[in-house]
């Protein structure tokens, strides 16, 4: 039997929620970014992590056999495929003639076939079904779209994560107006009152601070909002280092599509934040 996504991530099925996050974010940080199964990893906690894809998928695997058929439960192939030959005491049924074919009821066949007005309902039933699958899948986003959404934001996530946490007391309001263009009008506004404290403090202490992605996982997919999970480098000096002291940080980045470009609508450092 085929390994699970629970087995991938080492915990129960009836795992929570937040058991999930915590295995998941285990393995990742044990795992480096060129391991294969770095990408199965984040492939089973981003359908985990979304309630509606893990109640499918324990729907999927709950409906999976448990136990294969006995064979006394088959019946004899000799049995079942050999119908008895007629006898010369059975009764032969004549076929309709002609004449008796043209006095048929057009609502029912003879002999046990098909009313013809079953035959039309079931028509009927058939294109009403048909156009209401196609109706929803046109309404639906399909699963390439959305996963070539979800791997734009996080590379767009990787991308803007940097200038974001990344600043020079020497050129303070260029730093902030370069990490600007990567955020959404209402997370820039968040930002920048954080940044205006920055501002007050960094000239003073000489702070310098520069940022590296070392490696990123999808939390939550879609097609116009993507959570990602950065494992970031900070390395930081302020007067009097000579050496940079490296901070680990990992940042939850909710990505918002604005107009085709995806850009940073929130921001999350603590294991329990959350956007949503």
């Amino acid at each position: 039997m085929s390994p699970t996504w629970y087995d991938v991530l080492d915990v129960e099925p009836t795992a929570t929620a937040e058991e999930i996050r915590a295995a998941w974010q285990r393995l990742v940080a044990e795992l480096g970014p060129t391991d294969r199964r770095f990408r199965v990893v984040n492939e089973a906690a981003e359908v985990l992590l979304d309630p509606e894809r893990r109640a499918a998928y324990d729907a999927e695997l709950a409906a999976q056999p448990v136990e294969p058929v006995e064979p006394a439960d088959v019946p004899d192939a000799a049995e079942s495929a050999v119908a008895p030959l007629p006898t010369a005491d059975t009764p032969v049924e004549e076929p309709p003639t002609s004449l008796e074919l043209q006095h048929l009821d057009a609502d029912r066949t003879p002999r046990g076939g098909i009313p013809g007005w079953l035959i039309i309902g079931v028509a009927v039933l058939t294109a009403v079904v048909v156009g209401i699958t196609a109706w929803l899948w046109a309404d639906q986003p399909s699963d390439t779209a959305v996963e070539d959404a979800t791997h734009s934001a996080q590379a767009a996530a990787e991308r803007a994560i940097v200038p974001i946490l990344s600043y020079d007391y020497r050129h303070l309001e260029r730093d902030q107006a370069a990490a600007q263009a990567y955020m959404t009008s209402n997370y820039r506004k968040d930002y920048d009152k954080l940044f205006e404290v920055i501002k007050e403090n960094a000239p003073e202490t000489r702070t310098k601070v520069s940022s590296e992605v070392i490696a990123s996982g999808i939390v939550r997919s879609g097609e116009d909002r993507v959570a990602i999970l950065l494992f970031v480098d900070r390395p930081t000096t302020q007067k009097g280092q000579r050496t940079p002291e490296v901070y680990k940080d990992q940042v939850t980045a909710y990505m918002e599509n604005v107009d085709g470009d995806w850009l940073v609508d929130c921001l999350v450092t603590s294991a329990n934040g959350s956007c949503d």
